[in-house]
């Protein structure tokens, strides 16, 4: 556990690559049932419970990439695959008595809901970003799906590994909401998160497909536009309906799908609360309704 920012890039990511990623309580839970029930499990149902936690399809991609065979030409770039490759028996073998993040975080609460706050959020980015890629017929939704889920794995190993700095970040962050995220990360961890998100991704190998989907500079492709809108919107909503950057969001969704911001706040089920009534217009809503003169 760092309670002082490391010096470089390069030490994050030494750091990052010897450290032992937890889960979730509830993923071990969830995986420990499938296993008693060996005979109906399969690889999407497993899949499901490891797509709910970021730091377990974390770790399934370091471990599908660090055994790879020197025969396989085609990178794995989605849970389900990976499990198919494996196999269930042996997965089931060598993902067994996991560390949990609850026992890691146990003495840092404030850490611990910081860091369910990035997963809960991260789960409603991987939610729009498949609903949005089945609309647009992408190629492949679960690699879309895994990139989002992903996008911000570098603020969650911060979260589990240096608490109280995750925790001063977010409070410069909440005292001065013009600063720039990548301003304060630079100020906290002598580096801003994304690079360590992309220097990890190369250091692990992981496949170059995803390090693309979750990288910002290829915004002219669609999928990429897919996945960075739906982790914007899963960020800025966080913070309110009210937030003011809500608005370039849904513009931008809307350019994606080709669709009208309308349609779009329509079919995302969002028009209760987006955009957001005035004080007045919520008052008069609740108010009975007034006969007209002379009825």
């Amino acid at each position: 556990m760092l309670d002082q920012p490391l010096p470089t890039l390069q030490a994050w990511v030494d750091y990052f690559d010897a450290a032992e990623i937890p889960v979730l309580r509830h993923t071990v839970r969830e995986l420990e049932a499938l296993r008693e029930n060996a005979m109906r499990t399969n690889a999407r149902l497993i899949a499901s419970t490891i797509l709910h936690d970021p730091m377990m399809t974390l770790r399934m991609l370091r471990y599908i990439e660090a055994r790879r065979s020197k025969r396989q030409l085609t990178d794995i770039t989605t849970i389900e695959r990976a499990l198919m490759m494996i196999g269930i028996e042996p997965f089931f073998h060598d993902f067994s008595e996991l560390p949990l993040v609850e026992d890691q975080l146990k003495a840092h609460p404030k850490a611990l809901l910081g860091l369910l706050k990035a997963i809960n959020r991260a789960r409603r980015a991987t939610h729009w970003a498949r609903e949005w890629a089945v609309w647009r017929h992408d190629i492949d939704v679960d690699e879309i799906v895994v990139a989002t889920l992903l996008y911000d794995f570098a603020e969650i190993l911060m979260w589990c590994f240096a608490p109280a700095l995750a925790v001063e970040v977010v409070r410069r962050q909440k005292e001065n909401r013009h600063l720039r995220s990548v301003v304060v990360q630079e100020q906290i961890y002598n580096v801003p998160l994304y690079q360590i998100k992309l220097a990890l991704a190369q250091a692990w190998h992981l496949p170059q497909l995803l390090i693309t989907l979750m990288d910002p500079v290829h915004a002219e492709h669609p999928r990429v536009r897919n996945v960075k809108l739906a982790v914007d919107l899963a960020r800025h909503s966080a913070n309110g309906w009210d937030d003011a950057a809500l608005p370039d969001d849904f513009k931008g969704i809307a350019d994606l799908l080709h669709l009208s911001v309308e349609a779009v706040i329509e079919r995302m089920g969002l028009a209760d609360v987006y955009p957001p009534r005035s004080a007045e217009a919520s008052a008069e809503a609740a108010s009975p309704n007034q006969e007209t003169p002379g009825s």
